[in-house]
């Protein structure tokens, strides 16, 4: 039996936000979201729709399961999920759908206020109007040059997901983007 090697040194969890603080104005905020869970759930082409499932299974939370493409779903949370939690959904799946954890790799950051949609129209080409980008409409899409999943979750609320070694860099890319009305902001204080 080959021995086992024990490694000198111990890989340290951080969060991929931890060092920015949210920035508030008047006008936009944003801010890091939790890294708690998100499972990608593949169903079968031209299968059903599994929406109505996955969103029993995660117990009905307001945009817990956002489309991600055709027979394709992200089940997201603000709370980490053991794995005894994540197998319970995997086991909930109907057959020829897949789901996999990809909590460790992605982030969620919330941007909201009543500039939101100017300050996201400057790194996206989706029409974020209202009648075009419903409340719990999502799509795929470029922010400036990062792809981001994109969920209106309220009004003026939206989440960005995106692949955690892209996080920092979409973070002071939203910073730049909403510039204009923080400093404004912080103008008048």
């Amino acid at each position: 039996m080959p021995e086992i090697q024990i490694p000198a040194f111990r890989v340290a969890s951080r969060a991929a936000l931890g060092s920015k603080t949210a920035l508030r104005s008047a006008g936009i905020s944003i801010a890091a979201l939790p890294e708690g869970h998100v499972i990608h759930v593949l169903g079968e082409a031209g299968g059903p729709d599994l929406a109505p499932l996955l969103r029993e299974v995660t117990g009905g939370r307001p945009h817990a399961v956002r489309t991600a493409g055709p027979a394709q779903w992200f089940l997201v949370g603000d709370e980490a999920l053991s794995a005894a939690g994540v197998a319970a959904i995997l086991a909930a799946l109907p057959p020829g759908a897949a789901g996999v954890d990809q909590s460790h790799g992605r982030v969620r950051i919330r941007i909201e206020g009543p500039m939101v949609e100017r300050v996201l129209a400057k790194g996206t080409a989706a029409d974020l109007a209202p009648a075009a980008f419903p409340v719990g409409h999502s799509t795929t899409t470029l922010t400036g040059h990062i792809a981001a999943h994109l969920t209106r979750v309220a009004e003026d609320v939206f989440e960005l997901m995106v692949l955690r070694t892209f996080a920092e860099s979409l973070w002071d890319d939203l910073a730049t983007m909403s510039g204009e009305y923080v400093l404004q902001a912080a103008d008048r204080a």
